[in-house]
């Protein structure tokens, strides 16, 4: 379905710095050098080279710097780099994409500084670019779950686990943190009916790419202890957890099965539900979901800590859900219908608003009617994804609305009405 596609190539996108030195051709050309070299040594992973079509985007000027040229004719040859600037109505991140005439790569500039890091992102876009030739689909399901309480806290303990797996000086000591980390995710399963479903899809979409991402790029086991580790410690902080888990859980999982067999990924497809395949993998045996033995455990994963943090987290998130009700759906509001959109997003930060939909805090949405960019105080996008919901104009004109936070730039044709008998505003296309 082609609104999947587009959701997919939204995932992790990066904020645009104020003020970045722009790269030369020759970079660019190092970096295409690098990412060929990489996934040339790695063809066994997937038994296929991964190397494609990549777009290196500049987000300030939309300047692309490309390995290879476009069917459209947009890019121009210059030293065996092309280049071109990337048109208005394409949104950029850190995606894969169908763009003039060919299957893209893309990635923000500017790319890590650590060759490590650039090289396990630009792989990991790779593999989104050639997932379905892999045999994988594009899940772009949310666990809304991840943003409850019982939901975070178990999340988190199972993370706190998958650290010490990775440090254990022991088979046996891995073998227990593992063990204690799966029983977490079982038990917040167990709190929410269906949660393993959503987790998996995501998992394997995502969490799948990442791993190839971390295999691909060339540090040594050290290093890809030090740099879960650190995923791992840097993710707590993100607002929420809900799209963005399977960047950690997956990898760690990943690299300790690849260091048992190095071929466990290749029998894997988009039904194979990953989290009974590492249990099997580990020959883990999980015989209990006691509550008090769970409890007695995560004392020895920050538990205490953990509890304390997500209790205060989820009276101020209750609040500010409140605010967003008020604004975006009791209060009058303009909706706007989605037809064929093109959005991007940041996946750390949406809010699940019950029933009613997710509030992205920031937002960026092309469609037939124009161009809304949500920069602060949030849209509500409905939960089938047929509308978003912003506050009320402050301001309209020809060719352009702006409100509290956002600016929506029309396209000729569409106009701003207000229903007088409920105040809210909807976007009309004028016959």
């Amino acid at each position: 379905m082609k609104r999947a596609i587009l959701l997919l190539s939204i995932l992790f996108s990066q904020p645009v710095l104020a003020q970045h030195t722009p790269i030369t051709t020759s970079e660019s050309a190092s970096y295409f050098k690098e990412i060929k070299k990489a996934t040339k040594r790695n063809i066994s992973l997937w038994n296929k080279n991964l190397y494609g079509n990549i777009l290196l985007v500049d987000p300030q000027t939309r300047q692309v710097f490309s390995n290879s040229p476009d069917s459209g004719g947009l890019l121009n040859s210059h030293d065996d780099i092309y280049i071109g600037k990337l048109p208005e109505n394409i949104n950029i991140a850190n995606t894969s994409i169908s763009w003039s005439g060919k299957n893209w790569a893309m990635l923000m500039l500017p790319l890590p500084d650590d060759k490590h890091d650039r090289i396990n992102l630009l792989a990991h876009e790779l593999f989104h670019n050639a997932q379905h030739q892999l045999g994988f689909q594009q899940f772009n399901t949310e666990s809304n779950h991840l943003d409850v309480k019982d939901g975070r806290i178990y999340l988190r303990l199972e993370l706190e686990a998958l650290k010490m797996a990775l440090l254990a000086k022991s088979a046996q000591q891995q073998r227990i943190h593992l063990s204690n980390a799966f029983l977490f995710r079982q038990h917040r399963n167990f709190l929410f009916p269906n949660s393993n479903i959503l987790e998996n899809q995501l998992e394997l979409n995502e969490g799948i790419a990442e791993f190839t991402g971390l295999i691909m790029s060339g540090r040594s086991h050290k290093e890809m202890v030090q740099h879960l580790e650190k995923e791992i410690n840097t993710f707590f902080f993100n607002p929420t957890y809900i799209r963005s888990f399977a960047y950690c859980t997956t990898p760690v999982y990943g690299y300790l099965s690849y260091q048992k067999n190095k071929n466990w990924n290749k029998h894997i497809h988009s039904k194979t539900n990953l989290n009974e395949l590492f249990i099997k993998q580990f020959q883990i045996n999980l015989t209990t979901n006691d509550e008090k033995t769970i409890v007695r455990n995560a004392n020895d994963y920050n538990g205490q800590v953990i509890l304390q943090e997500e209790a205060i987290r989820e009276e101020n998130l209750r609040r500010k859900l409140a605010e967003y009700d008020s604004k975006l759906v009791v209060q009058p509001h303009l909706e706007i219908s989605l037809k064929k959109m093109n959005v991007s997003f940041d996946p750390r930060t949406i809010i699940p608003l019950k029933d009613k939909g997710t509030v992205y805090p920031t937002i960026r949405i092309v469609d037939v009617w124009g161009t809304l960019e949500v920069k602060k105080n949030g849209a509500l996008m409905s939960p089938n994804w047929n509308k978003i919901s912003i506050t009320i104009p402050t301001g309209i004109s020809a060719d352009q609305a702006e409100g509290d936070g956002w600016v929506l730039k029309l396209n000729p044709g569409y106009v701003i009405k207000k229903n007088e008998k409920t105040d809210t505003y909807i976007l009309i296309k004028i016959e």
